[in-house]
Parts: structure tokens; sequence; C-alpha cells
């Protein structure tokens, strides 16, 4: 029997639009679209997609019980064996929403789901561990070479025979630890591993340790009286309309704005564009987050030397490991070359 398989992606990869169209509601649309005909390729006569469910990234992140109620609700009619979502490669906001609506499939549907994500996509983070997500390039350029595995995994769930390990299937490592039993005891294999490393030779290890970024803590102003002082924020505080239009959530840019001419944030000039917390006491008063009263009182109280002139902000909800460093790094350019000696970094 033929399984029946229905796909999840999102506006831009069913060709409606981009970011301009990012707010589309869910809808089904019969057979492969998009990136789902080459899966149907590879899928052959073994598998057949009966059905696309598309919806856009910002409709989905902003309503996610509500749009995963509706997708799932969709999916259900067509009685699927199994659902693929994706891949979304480094899109945050995509990568979300698949690894939700995967989720969900698993929960409520329970039928298997697999996506594809590149490992530093904030979906990874946050759904690895409900499914089976497997690795991709960072862009759609590795549409190709994503489908195959996928493709492998998914008959694999769906005929329910068993999955392999990550680094036969090529998922990302879902923290799942399983008991195995080996011919030689922990202790002897510790130190064949040892010796290896210690000769320079290959060797894998059983259990991958984390790796954290450490980060050597910046000099003390020695003046503060005399140092400029600059503000950057992921909690999202933007003029009022976001001009930028900095996403909700899994933000891919972020901003610089004029403080010429403002002494306090208010309704009338500001809001923030985070989609993370309730906006309602920040949008009543931004200082709340960025607390440019205060520090303009302090500048000309001549407690600090000055306040730089502009202001940096992004959004901190789902965005990605890499994203995140390169604001960084355009930031920390500019602010060097503007003299800040330091910066008040303020979150939600």
């Amino acid at each position: 029997m033929t399984i029946r398989i229905v796909h999840y992606i999102n506006q831009f990869f069913a060709g409606i639009g981009g970011e301009e169209k990012a707010d589309h509601r869910p809808e089904v649309r019969e057979g492969a679209v998009g990136p789902g005909i080459a899966f149907q390729q590879a899928f052959g006569e073994e598998a057949e997609i009966v059905a696309t469910v598309i919806c856009g990234d910002t409709y989905f992140n902003e309503n996610m019980a509500a749009a995963t109620d509706e997708v799932i609700g969709m999916m259900e009619n067509y009685r699927p064996d199994l659902v693929i979502c994706g891949p979304a490669f480094n899109a945050g906001r995509y990568g979300i929403a698949c690894g939700a609506v995967a989720e969900a499939v698993v929960d409520r549907l329970v039928i298997p789901a697999v996506s594809g994500m590149y490992p530093e996509n904030p979906g990874v983070d946050m759904y690895k561990k409900a499914v089976y997500i497997i690795e991709t390039s960072n862009s759609a350029a590795g549409m190709r070479k994503a489908v195959a595995p996928m493709v492998r995994l998914a008959l694999k769930l769906a005929r329910g025979e068993k999955t392999g390990s990550p680094e036969e299937e090529g998922y990302i490592p879902r923290g799942i630890r399983q008991n195995q039993f080996a011919a030689e005891r922990g202790s002897k294999r510790a130190v064949e591993m040892l010796l290896k490393k210690l000769k320079g030779e290959e060797y894998t290890t059983e259990y991958q340790m984390p790796v954290f970024d450490r980060v050597t803590p910046g000099a003390a102003v020695k003046d503060i009286k005399k140092a400029k002082i600059a503000l950057v924020s992921s909690g999202g505080p933007v003029p009022k309309g976001n001009p930028d239009r900095i996403e909700s959530s899994s933000a891919s840019k972020f901003g610089r704005y004029s403080l010429q001419g403002i002494d306090d944030l208010n309704p009338e000039n500001s809001e923030t564009a985070h989609g993370g917390y309730d906006p309602v006491y920040a949008n009543e008063d931004l200082d709340r987050v960025l607390p440019v009263d205060v520090l303009k009182e302090m500048e000309k109280a001549g407690e600090i030397g000055s306040l730089h002139e502009y202001w940096y902000a992004t959004v901190g909800n789902g965005t990605s490991v890499a994203n995140a460093r390169r604001f960084a790094v355009e930031i920390v350019k500019e602010l060097t070359a503007a003299g800040v000696d330091a910066v008040i970094l303020t979150s939600t």
C-alpha cells in the first residue's frame, strides 16, 4: 500500500511571496507543491504526497496555538501516514513553525514526522527531542542534498523500521540516551580513547560534551563621568511603526535609531517589536526596556560623559546564534568607530 504523506511549507517555498506575504493564513493544496515535487520524485511509487499545507512564517509564529490547530486540522483530513516539514535550513521562524507542526503531528495524530534544519536554527534546540530533524546546509541551495536523507528516514519511520544512530541516518542528535552492550568494559574503552587522543589519532567519543562560549569580561570603565555610553537591546525597542520591519521572532536584522531630540520614550514615538512577552507595559513606557530617560538625566547631571546619539535594537525571541553573532560584530564596529566606551545591553 502506498504511504500517504502530507507536506508542510511556508509562503516562500509555496511561491506566494517573501516577507511581505509572511502573514499568509494556513491553506491546503492537493498534491506536491514547490520542494514537494523533489520529494515526490525521490519517493517514487513508495509514497505519495497527497496534500501540502502552507502557512506564512509571521502568521504562524504570532498565532502559534491557533495556527497549529488549523494546520493539524487540515492535515488530519488527508489521513496521512507521515508528515514532512520543510526543510527550513537556517530560516528561524520557518524552523520554529516546522518544529511546532512536527511535534503536534507526533502528539496529536500519533504518526511520525521528519523535518530538516541547519544546526543553528533555533527550531533545533526547541524541538530536536520531540522530532527527527535531518541536518541541512544553511540555505536552500542545499535542497537537493537535504531531500535524500529526509526521504530515507521518512520511509523507515513510516514502515515502522528501527532507526539507526544520528551518524547513520543524518539526523541531529536528540539527546536521548539508550543502553547498549559493548565487548569491552568502559574503563578500557576510555583508556583506549585517551591513548588515541594523545597520539593525535582519530577516535569517537561515546558521550559528546556541550561546548559553551567563554567571554572574557572587559576592563572596568576608568572614569564613568567622562565615558560615552551606548544603549543596545534585544528587547525589540523601535521607533513607532517599526520602520525596519524587525521580525517579532527569529529576527534577521537589527536597527539603528537616532536619539536626537528624544529625552523620553513614550507611546507617540516608540514601541516594542518583540513577540515573546506581553508588550502592554513596554508600549506604555518604552523606557522600561530602554532607559533613555534616566540616562539623559544622568548626562545632564554630569554623572556620565555622554549618551551615544543612536540606540541599536533587535529581537532576541527565537533569534539564531549565527544572526545574533553577526548583529554583534556589525554593531561593535560602529560603536568602536564612534568612540563609545561602554554599552548598556538590555533584554526583556
